[in-house]
């Protein structure tokens, strides 16, 4: 091979083949994709339930727990509005028909949860049932005539299993967080980092307890307002002093909310968004924007927020409290934004019950690979080829590790999301392989990936969408989808690293040993293949690198060009 000034070497192993254009309405194949979402490699996994009967809600979850790869996925996400917070005003006790709510509920939770094979149901209760004199009957009863043990939580046991729920779903990275779930009868305050919960707190204060309490008239007078802000602040207060004196000096944590208020506060929000996200985890806003909003709310009769497209019946009447709560502790906390999590208590007993099962190291061994765990688990749920995926991304790194400056001119930011991109790119496979990159976009883009932020979903379906046939066209919705015109090109730059990374690899068993690249300047690149044995055949992969060219020349204006060593 001829020398030149300056050259990079790489080595990788090959890809997937790129398979012919294929015309796919989206829209009308969602059942194809909702059975193509069911299928799953040869593995055995763990079915188990949780069920949280909380002051405004009883909630459904059933979980399928992979051993192997130490992390869980939801199945099955059930909710009925039971308010068993509407206690008797005069004994504070559970009510009579708010109790059988919840074991109406209960007795359907418990079929449903049977039919999809659940070695354990594992339930407990909140504020609601710890605070009535009749709470622990009820419990009693439940046991009795269901068979259903349910364990009441202390404020301090439900902060931890809300820390769980959220450390299991998002990465802490080095940062410390602050974890604030406002349920219907208390509010959690957690400060929290990737090693250690450092403070544990609950606060007898929640949506429905104002509502119940407090809330007489609407649109809430002045006055009242003023009194319930000052009443939610000296409430939260014990709870803040002690988060704020365990951040050490120069932490700035990042703000976490959870449940019921914070999601439908976010739905309001997201809204109002020229491109609102798909679902809400990791969905940030500003408390300015909360402002706003509070002011739009507090100044709305109860038929006029039913309206709020966004918000249920039952929770457009308690939202005005909720959202007074989470507004002051932003204040109190000095967060002038926050970021939104979808798991929390119920996410929590589901790692909780991994752990007393020894399915879990410890308590944070999810911190450390979150991403990755949840791209595997997506590719074990779409069966894809896991040894010729991960043959891919190998690929895809090295070259994009090897061509900086050339192919692409990304500064770290795109690596993971290329490699995302590489192990589930052929996901779509299994619904249409002459458009399967198309399908793949649908997939990964209403699949779930934790620890990635929507920015960040969007980008790395759009990557796997375009690294075969076309290029990026301003008219394609996938393109329209990302955000910014930097996203763009970032994404038009990965894709081009996946198309190389796909095309070295035409058979199912690995031919091309390693693969050396090397760049005489910036607008020419070179790449030589390294056969796998003596005397091997390379030019189907010569030849399938090659048909790249002419895309790597629109695209980066550099000049391919193909060798095999001799």
């Amino acid at each position: 091979m001829a020398k030149w000034s300056r050259s990079r070497l790489l080595y990788f192993m090959p890809g997937v083949e790129p398979l012919p254009f294929g015309v796919v309405d989206v829209e009308q194949e969602e059942a194809r994709y909702a059975s193509a979402g069911q299928l799953r490699s040869e593995r055995e996994l763990r079915n188990v339930a949780a069920i949280d009967i909380g002051t405004n809600s009883t909630h459904l979850l059933v979980a399928s727990v992979d051993p192997s790869l130490h992390t869980f996925s939801v199945d099955l996400a059930e909710k009925s509005t039971t308010r068993l917070g509407e206690r008797d005003p005069d004994s504070g006790e559970l009510t009579g028909p708010a109790m059988e709510r919840v074991f109406e509920t209960l007795k359907r939770f418990k079929e449903l949860a049977a039919s999809h094979q659940v070695e354990q149901v594992v339930a407990s209760a909140t504020s609601a049932v710890r605070e009535a004199s009749n709470g622990r009957d009820f419990l009693q009863r439940i046991q009795d005539q269901l068979g259903l043990e349910v364990d009441l939580l202390s404020g301090a046991e439900e902060a931890r299993l809300i820390y769980l729920g959220v450390l299991s779903g998002m990465p802490f990275g080095e940062c410390p967080h602050l974890l604030l779930d406002i349920g219907g009868g208390s509010t959690e305050l957690i400060l929290a980092d990737g090693r250690d919960a450092r403070a544990l707190t609950s606060t007898r204060v929640g949506a429905v307890r104002l509502q119940r309490d407090f809330v007489k008239h609407e649109p809430i007078p002045p006055q009242r307002r003023s009194f319930l802000q000052t009443f939610i602040q000296g409430s939260l207060e014990p709870a803040v002093d002690k988060v704020c004196r365990r951040i050490n000096p120069g932490e700035s944590p990042v703000m976490v909310a959870t449940s019921g208020t914070a999601m439908a506060i976010g739905a309001l929000l997201a809204s109002e968004d020229d491109r609102p996200p798909l679902r809400l985890h990791g969905y940030r806003f500003s408390r300015q924007r909360l402002d706003g909003l509070v002011e739009k709310l507090i100044a709305m009769t109860p038929e006029q927020r039913r309206i709020q497209t966004p918000i249920n019946d039952r929770r457009s009447e308690i939202i005005v409290p909720g959202a007074l709560i989470l507004q002051t502790a932003m204040q109190m906390l000095a967060a002038d934004e926050l970021v939104l999590s979808e798991r929390a208590l119920r996410e929590g007993l589901i790692v909780d019950w991994m752990l007393r099962h020894g399915l879990l190291e410890d308590r944070f061994s999810f911190q450390s690979s979150i991403r990755q765990r949840t791209v595997i688990h997506q590719v074990q749920r779409f069966a894809v080829n896991h040894r010729r995926a991960e043959r891919v991304a190998s690929h895809a790194l090295s070259l994009y590790d090897h061509t900086h400056g050339v192919l692409h001119h990304d500064d770290g930011g795109g690596r993971d999301l290329l490699w995302a991109s590489a192990m589930l790119h052929a996901c779509g496979q299994h619904i249409n392989l002459s458009a399967y990159h198309k399908h793949s976009w649908y997939l990964i883009r209403h699949g779930e990936l934790l620890g990635y932020s929507e920015a960040e979903h969007l980008m790395v379906a759009a990557i796997a969408r375009y690294h075969r046939r076309s290029l990026p066209k301003k008219r394609h919705l996938e393109w329209q989808a990302l955000a910014t015109r930097e996203h763009r090109r970032l994404v038009a730059e990965m894709a081009l690293l996946l198309r190389l990374a796909a095309a070295i690899d035409r058979r199912p068993e690995p031919v091309v040993a390693a693969i050396r690249v090397e760049s005489a300047d910036d607008d020419q690149v070179v790449f030589e293949l390294v056969p796998e044995g003596l005397n091997q055949n390379l030019s189907l992969e010569q030849w399938s690198l090659k048909s790249c060219a002419s895309v790597v020349k629109e695209a980066s204006g550099v000049t391919m060009k193909v060798v095999v060593e001799e």
